[in-house]
């Protein structure tokens, strides 16, 4: 496993998040009001929730939200393969999303080569 001096990402710390939050408080408070209204229990419990976060995370590929929603999950005691489930949901959904925008290069494709013949 990596160590947060190998990586490229500066490591979470709270001086980051006092930074940010001075630089914007309003809208760091509005974000995390937000988050929390998103994670709360409802028609989805908490465990679901974390779990399409980790999902998602992977899907837009942001470092932070993985490990923390991977957190969040383990302290909902999502299971180590419940959590590497919804990874590859979230692979599949990436590489499927890739397929079906085939069908943008397909009919470009189809457009240049009815230009090409007329």
């Amino acid at each position: 496993m990596s160590t947060d001096k190998e990586t490229i990402f500066p490591p979470a710390t709270p001086e980051m998040s006092k930074k940010r939050a001075s630089l914007a408080p309003d809208q760091v408070k509005a974000f995390r009001n937000f988050s929390k209204e998103v994670f709360k229990e409802g028609a989805l419990n908490e465990k679901t929730k974390q779990l399409i976060a980790v999902a998602v995370a992977h899907v837009t590929q942001c470092p932070y939200c993985i490990k923390g929603h991977t957190k969040q999950a383990k302290k909902k005691d999502a299971t180590n393969e419940e959590i590497m489930e919804a990874i590859w949901v979230a692979s599949e959904m990436r590489a499927g999303g890739a397929y079906a925008h085939a069908a943008l290069a397909l009919d470009e494709m189809e457009k240049h080569n009815k230009t090409e013949n007329d």
